[in-house]
């Protein structure tokens, strides 16, 4: 009798633990990781970055793509230097692995348009907009530039941007300054997003 009274306690304490395991609420699921300052193109004064925030930057995003990545479940952060390089990095996770094929597109077309929409907003603007190619990152990651200048008072802009995605998470990098593209560091802009990709979990 002691040895079946002492079976139906273990018994009984295995289905409470059983119980509880159920009723604990799931782990949340990691939340995607960002880059870290000294992972964007090197430049001649050192990179800082802002913590890693809720929802989209004020402009709505970033330029090219802005309001075209929805607020909620996106996080990012911003970067700068002393000499107005600067960047940022946007990352959304999408409900579906569709919705996340499906924001991807748009940012590339948004990011392959740019210019002449620029243009057409901006008389006098000169602004094109390349393609350089797809990296072999996860399930990939597509690569662009922004050439500007404004004849009427004499500067000249440069932006990079790349688009990647991991499963539901898509990533959106930027980084600008003075000048054109034969000044940017465009290969060494492909590993930071590719670094960006692959951080994500």
């Amino acid at each position: 009798m002691t040895k079946l009274r002492t079976a139906l306690a273990a018994a009984a304490a295995a289905a409470l633990g059983l119980a509880a395991l159920a009723a604990a609420p799931a782990q949340a699921a990691a939340l995607p990781a960002f880059l870290a300052a000294s992972q964007m193109p090197p430049s001649s004064t050192p990179w800082t970055a802002t913590p890693v925030f809720a929802g989209v930057p004020e402009n709505g995003g970033a330029l090219c793509v802005p309001y075209k990545i929805p607020a909620q479940n996106t996080r990012y952060r911003e970067f700068s230097t002393e000499l107005d390089t600067n960047g940022v990095q946007i990352t959304h996770v999408t409900r579906t692995e569709a919705d996340a094929v499906k924001l991807v597109d748009t940012l590339r077309a948004s990011l392959a348009g740019c210019g002449p929409l620029l243009e057409r907003q901006n008389p006098g603007l000169d602004a094109v907009s390349a393609y350089h190619g797809k990296l072999a990152v996860e399930e990939g990651a597509w690569v662009y530039s922004l050439d500007t200048a404004d004849p009427q008072i004499g500067n000249t802009d440069i932006h990079l941007f790349s688009v990647g995605r991991d499963g539901r998470t898509v990533t959106f990098v930027r980084w600008g300054q003075m000048g054109d593209l034969a000044d940017a560091p465009l290969t060494a802009f492909r590993t930071t997003t590719k670094t960006a990709v692959n951080k994500l979990y």
